[in-house]
């Protein structure tokens, strides 16, 4: 078969952005739109169970999840497989295959995964990176910015930049200052009723590493020679961990929550701990509506309203909620849950008691 010429190389889309960015509510928005038809999203995230994937439906099977924490030598190969198998599939007709759209883990220095899509030859020969994006959280980016190099990283690789929440955050302009100085290069677009126009986000070039400043390029050449070299060594590492503070954890709950134990689990953990749940997300399967599964999303304090879907994702109707955390015992967030949910009626009876007492 001919190597495609570069203009007819499938584009790939890296869709990066720190924890709690919104980076999964975005893609479900844009998979929906018909001009997207023929787009595989591949979603990377940190820790061995992820949701991602059940939250995003697009009809088909071209939403693949890469799990197994940062994208470091072994999750690289396995992107490198994922293309290859979409691109098998794609040339012998099972799928359409027009765009390819990866959304990488919260914690990801995207630069591994840049340098793997520039430098990896049969990846070369039939996709081309064609730009990167970054979503910044537009009411916790300047904290976030400060103290963690991968939001850094993220902003200063990107050809364009989405500021998120903007509703949250009335003044921008100190942000806009810190990304300009990480970034000048980059326009930064503002979602208008959280809608971002396809054209001006998925636009299709050429990512060039040469319009970047000299630290991305030195973190590329790094990156390539890194992945040019990973078979000479084993590289294993715990895929729930990210140093030696942070790491994910999954609670898992086969039998539905009552709600009054799940919303007490919620406002006791959050007033507890809430600066240290760096991530949270769920799918909820509760006592009262069982075949409306809640979904919910917190980001440390902020934790946003929720959503009841009209359906089941999937077959798994398994409650899940996914945990990335600082300094939290797991053991204790969960025997928390448990001691509430054995407390429901109880629980359930001092609610119904307030709400009948005189005001």
């Amino acid at each position: 078969m001919p190597v495609p010429s570069l203009a007819s190389r499938i584009p790939v889309v890296v869709l990066t952005g720190f924890l709690g960015a919104g980076k999964t509510t975005l893609l479900q928005k844009l998979v929906r739109r018909p001009e997207l038809a023929g787009t595989a999203v591949i979603v990377n995230e940190f820790g061995e169970i992820g949701l991602d994937h059940d939250l995003l439906e697009t009809g088909d099977e071209t939403v693949v999840e890469l799990d197994g924490g940062c994208l470091c030598c072994t999750v690289r190969s396995d992107l490198v497989d994922t293309l290859k198998n979409l691109h098998g599939r794609h040339v012998r007709g099972r799928i359409d295959l027009t765009r390819v759209v990866i959304e990488t883990t919260g914690l990801a220095d995207p630069a591994p995964i840049l340098a793997t899509l520039l430098s990896d030859m049969y990846v070369g020969q039939y996709f081309r990176l064609a730009s990167v994006v970054t979503l910044v959280d537009a009411a916790a980016g300047a904290a976030t910015l400060d103290a963690h190099a991968e939001a850094r990283r993220q902003v200063a690789v990107a050809d364009r930049l989405v500021l998120t929440k903007l509703d949250l955050a009335p003044d921008v302009a100190a942000l806009l200052g810190t990304l300009d100085r990480l970034n000048p290069t980059a326009p930064v677009l503002h979602p208008i009723d959280g809608e971002v126009d396809t054209v001006h986000l998925l636009e299709d070039g050429l990512y060039d590493p040469a319009t970047k400043g000299v630290d991305v390029q030195a973190w590329l050449r790094a990156e390539a020679h890194a992945h040019d070299h990973h078979d000479d060594h084993h590289h294993h590492h715990d895929v729930n961990r990210h140093g030696e503070d942070i790491r994910a954890f999954c609670l898992r709950r086969d039998e539905p929550i009552p709600r009054a134990a799940f919303e007490t689990f919620m406002d006791l953990l959050w007033s507890m701990r809430g600066a240290d749940l760096l991530r949270v997300k769920g799918l909820v399967h509760l006592a009262e509506e069982p075949e409306q599964p809640l979904v919910f999303h917190a980001v440390q304090h902020a934790v946003h309203p929720t959503v009841t879907l009209d359906h089941w994702p999937s077959d798994d109707r398994a409650s899940r909620i996914v945990f990335i955390v600082r300094n939290i015992a797991p053991a204790k967030v969960e025997a928390m849950l448990d001691a509430l949910v054995a407390q429901a009626p109880e629980i359930e009876a001092g609610r119904a008691a307030a709400a009948a007492a005189p005001r």
